[in-house]
């Protein structure tokens, strides 16, 4: 029986999905409810903490300067389960450990476990990624037969997307709300799969952040709000920072009432599975004229309400 131990939530999904997980024996304090009895083996200064959005992005950018993670492990846990591979990941050193820091924790180790490398750029690349972990526990046609269903599921969009004559939808979908932050790496593919295109992302990069000026002359006819790390509840909190802005009201989403807060599980988690609904959802906000949310999707978005659309 191979041992493994997870060091980032979309790959704990992903285990789950094609029921691997039987193989999974540690997990860090960010994985799914899936994993809430396993050991935790990652944790987080932050962790149990309500910071606010300016409050976090000063935190991670004071730590990243000094060269310094706000993340830690476990070692004599790690010791005890004494796993043959773990999944690592170098896409994201603010929001999840890195590799970096997971060969410093564990070099002490009795025995050196495999370290799996996980950095998604891109939504094929994330794709790959189920293989890859399929691959590392001995299954690997579990992944294929997992992906199968999943590729179906967005042919079926982009089949009923081109059947419509739908156009694109100009966009932007916000990785953070303040300072604001475009979305990156694979967002802006899962974007293009759902019927639009946001000229302010960054495919296969990082995101970074944009000025308001500049969104205020992209003028979006669709907003999306999905910070990372925040489900819908929680951005709800913030947005008086998006909507107290100077010509918050003239943007063509505030006046099409298209502004919708969405859990970022959908986005910034990785797992093919939860981005493949997060293209679901997407393609019900582009094109609600072609797509309707079942109650299965409806429960991750919610349309926010601006004093100018409730008048």
């Amino acid at each position: 029986m191979i041992k493994i131990v997870s060091f980032l939530p979309a790959a704990t999904k992903m285990i789950y999905d094609m029921e691997l997980e039987e193989h999974l024996y540690g997990v860090t304090f960010e994985c799914p409810k899936e994993a809430a009895d396993l050991p935790k083996v990652v944790r987080c200064v932050l962790e149990g903490k309500n910071y606010s959005s300016i409050e976090i992005d000063r935190i991670f950018s004071a730590s990243k300067a000094q060269g310094k993670s706000l993340y830690w492990v476990d070692e004599e846990l790690l010791e005890e389960i004494s796993p043959d591979v773990i999944f690592t990941q170098d896409t994201c050193e603010v929001c999840l450990i890195d590799t970096a820091c997971t060969l410093s924790s564990i070099q002490h180790l009795s025995k050196q476990p495999e370290l799996v490398q996980l950095s998604p750029n891109n939504l094929d690349d994330v794709f790959n990624c189920a293989v890859t972990i399929a691959r590392a526990i001995g299954k690997e046609e579990v992944a294929f037969r997992y992906l199968a269903g999943l590729k179906e599921v967005m042919s079926t969009i982009l089949d009923q997307l081109r059947g419509a004559g739908a156009p694109l939808k100009r966009v932007m979908l916000m990785e953070w709300i303040e300072p604001i932050y475009n979305c990156g790496h694979w967002i802006p593919f899962q974007i293009a799969a759902a019927g639009g295109v946001d000229m302010l992302s960054n495919p296969a990069g990082d995101s970074i952040v944009n000025k308001w000026e500049k969104i205020q002359k992209y003028n979006p006819e669709v907003l999306v709000i999905a910070p990372c790390g925040f489900d819908i509840r929680r951005s709800e909190e913030e947005m008086h920072l998006l909507s107290s802005k100077p010509g918050w009201n003239e943007l063509e989403a505030v006046k099409n009432n298209a502004v919708y807060l969405a859990d970022f599980d959908l986005f910034t988690q990785p797992s093919i599975g939860t981005l493949v609904k997060g293209v679901e959802v997407l393609s019900c906000l582009f094109h609600p004229e072609i797509f309707q949310a079942d109650q299965n999707l409806s429960k991750y978005f919610k349309k926010f309400q601006t004093e100018l659309t409730l008048k």
